[in-house]
Parts: C-alpha cells; sequence; structure tokens
C-alpha cells in the first residue's frame, strides 16, 4: 500500500480504515469486475459479492474477473479466487443468490457502503429502497452501448434513485444490456469511477458524486453532469413516505407473466402444451421432427438475427410485432423466441391479448436453442 500511504489524504491511518471497512457489491459482472478488484487491491477489509450467475463466453468481453478456465462456475466463486490472488488479505465473502425484497435488508445491513452494478431495474430498486431503510450509501453505476451513468444515492445528504425514476419503465421499452450490446470497455471505465467514490466515501475525502448524475459518452468522450435533486414526494425517502417495505418488480423489461404462471413442461401433449408459456427447446425440436404445424417467430433485433438464427424462423422485432401482427395466422401454434427469453415472453402475452389462442415462447431464447438442439448456432 505504498502509494497509499505517500497520501496525505489517505496515509496510515487512511489505510487502516479501508482495512477494516465492509463494502457489499451488488453484481459481479462488467461493472462488478473493475470495483471488485480495485476494491481488493485498495486493501478494502471485506468484500461481500452478490450475484446469482455462472460464468458464460460471452462475458469474457467485458467481465474481466474471469477466463476460459472459470467457464461455468459461480461467478461469486470463481471471483473470489481471482481477489484472493490480487490481495489474499482482503475477505472475500460470497452470496451465491439472487437479491429479493426477502433477503435484502439481511445482506445489506453488515456493510457500510453498498454498490450497485446490477443490470436490472429490479435489483437497482431494491437496492436503493434497502439503501434508504439501512441509512446507507449507494454506489450506483449503469452501462449500455457506448453510454455510462454514475451517482452516489444516499437519502440522508440527498437524492435516491426513486427521486430521479420512481417507477420502473414499463415491459419492453429499455432493452437491457444483452439485447442493446455494450462496448467491452465501457464498463471498466465506469466501474473504476464507482470504485472510487467507495474509497472516498470510506476514506471521508473529497465530494462524492451526491445530488450529481455523471453521465459518460463514449463515442465522442465527453462527460456531463447533471445536478438532481430530492423529490418531496419521494415514495422511499421523502419526510412522509408511502413505502415502506421493499417491493419485488419482473426481473428485466419485458418479463411477461410471473414465474409462477410458466408451467412445467415435462410429459405433457402437443394440445396440454398451450396451457402454458414456455416451450422446451428439445420439446419444440420434437414437435418440428414430428411434423407440427407451427409459426416460429424472432422478435429479436435484425443484427442478432444477422449473427444466428434458427432454421425456418420469421423476424418480427419486438418493436414492429404491432404493425405486423398481420402477418400472423390466429388459427396456426405460433412459437416465438428471442436471445434469452424475456422479450419473447411478453411478445408471447401481447399475441394472447389480441386474439392469438395458442402462443408459446421458447424458453432460454436462442441461447438455449444453440446449447441444446444445434450447436451450429452462434452463441453470443
Amino acid at each position: 500500500y505504498g502509494r497509499h500511504l505517500v497520501i496525505p489524504e489517505v496515509g496510515p491511518e487512511g489505510q487502516q480504515r479501508l482495512k477494516a471497512a465492509r463494502v457489499l457489491l451488488v453484481g459481479a459482472g462488467g461493472l462488478g469486475s473493475p470495483l471488485a478488484l480495485y476494491l481488493a487491491a485498495a486493501g478494502v477489509g471485506r468484500l461481500g459479492l452478490v450475484d446469482f450467475d455462472r460464468v458464460e463466453a460471452s462475458n469474457l468481453q467485458r467481465q474481466l474477473l474471469f477466463g476460459e478456465a472459470d467457464l461455468g462456475r459461480d461467478k461469486v466463486a470463481a471471483a473470489a479466487a481471482r481477489l484472493h490472488e490480487v490481495n489474499p488479505h482482503v475477505e472475500v465473502v460470497p452470496h451465491a443468490l439472487r437479491l429479493t425484497a426477502a433477503n435484502a435488508l439481511e445482506l445489506l445491513r453488515d456493510y457500510e457502503v453498498v454498490a450497485d452494478g446490477s443490470d436490472n431495474f429490479a435489483t437497482r430498486y431494491l437496492v436503493n429502497d434497502a439503501c434508504v431503510l439501512l441509512g446507507k450509501p449507494d454506489v450506483w453505476g449503469a452501462v449500455q452501448r457506448f453510454e455510462g451513468q454514475l451517482a452516489v444515492f444516499w437519502a440522508a445528504r440527498g437524492p435516491c434513485y426513486r427521486c430521479l425514476f420512481p417507477e420502473p419503465p414499463p415491459a419492453g421499452v429499455v432493452p437491457s444490456c444483452a439485447e442493446a450490446g455494450v462496448l467491452g470497455v465501457l464498463p471498466g471505465i465506469v466501474g473504476a469511477l464507482q470504485a472510487a467514490e467507495v474509497l472516498k466515501l470510506l476514506l471521508g475525502i473529497g465530494e462524492p458524486a451526491v445530488g450529481r448524475l455523471l453521465v459518460f459518452d463514449a463515442l465522442r468522450l465527453r462527460f456531463r453532469e447533471l445536478a438532481l435533486r430530492k423529490d418531496p414526494q419521494c415514495p422511499v425517502c421523502s419526510a412522509r413516505p408511502t413505502q415502506r417495505g421493499l417491493v419485488d418488480y419482473p426481473e428485466l423489461c419485458g418479463d411477461g407473466p410471473p414465474a409462477a404462471e410458466v408451467r412445467v413442461m415435462e410429459g405433457r401433449s402437443f394440445e396440454e402444451a398451450w396451457e402454458g408459456w414456455e416451450v422446451d427447446p428439445m420439446e419444440l425440436q420434437r414437435w418440428r421432427q414430428e411434423g407440427r404445424d407451427l409459426q416460429l417467430i424472432d422478435v429479436r433485433q435484425p443484427v442478432e438475427h444477422t449473427i444466428g438464427s434458427i432454421a425456418g424462423a420469421t423476424l418480427i422485432p419486438l418493436a414492429e410485432l404491432p404493425r405486423r401482427v398481420g402477418e400472423l395466422d390466429p388459427a396456426r401454434p405460433v412459437v416465438v423466441h428471442c436471445h434469452h427469453g424475456p422479450r419473447s415472453l411478453h411478445a408471447t402475452q401481447w399475441l394472447r391479448e389480441q386474439g392469438f389462442p395458442r402462443v408459446l415462447s421458447l424458453a432460454g431464447g436462442i441461447e438455449a436453442w444453440s446449447r441444446d438442439v444445434d450447436p451450429d448456432v452462434p452463441r453470443y
């Protein structure tokens, strides 16, 4: 820590403060990678990692915590091993689970600062609301395509995330990073800035980005800063809050029906399948081999369809579905697919509302099709 010890604002006392600090990182992905690496290298004494996912090949473009040898491993386990190599004196606490309204308060309670590197609205609202209730700062970052955003939401000193975004956007309006893409270096830039904010908060130095939203445009190499104000009507951090607990939102934009409505697929007949919401890739393959009359619709973007497609699928991007629905025959069964499943579930629900009685979403999307049925279809 020699380069820290010679900085007057850090010094031995500040380094001891970092060693005693406890920071929870929500998400061990693109933003969580630089966050975890820099905080471990800086000597933060305890790092908690929350992530329920496993390492996939498509992660390696931006998630520098992992390598080829980690494919298939739990992210938090692989991350803990890597961070121990960076700094064996840091305690890494892996939480291989999904953050929910039932466990968020208990998880966050033992940490001083929370850094949110999640990639979906449900988790962002959970982290924010739990931080408000517990009085903790939320160092938030987000990335998509070529743009990054950063802010420190701390209700005790300024606005919270709900002051900026009171409610999640309507389903299907905002694409996830998996759908829209992200330049590989962008999470490194924003995640490093988040790490800097965390260290400033722990050391009690500088001016944290409380009440400020930093927007970074990688294409033009420009930073913009927007002033944020506390919303006097905020449902969680105002003087008279209307929300006193946590809320579980659907995990991703356009998730379609609740998970409870997705029925078990094993052992059902072709006729029974249409009572559920999804069809398994192997089940769909069997139907195709049996010669079942199906309309297979791809609701991804054209660039995704170019990367790889399922033979016989018709491309109708989700945003174009309302004006192109006339191309579909309501009398024939429809199977809709996207990349991982959220967009196709949304399309399935919408088509049923338009009078299509037999519509199913391909469970796991084309990713699952490539993995389980046709490995010649490229994965991305």
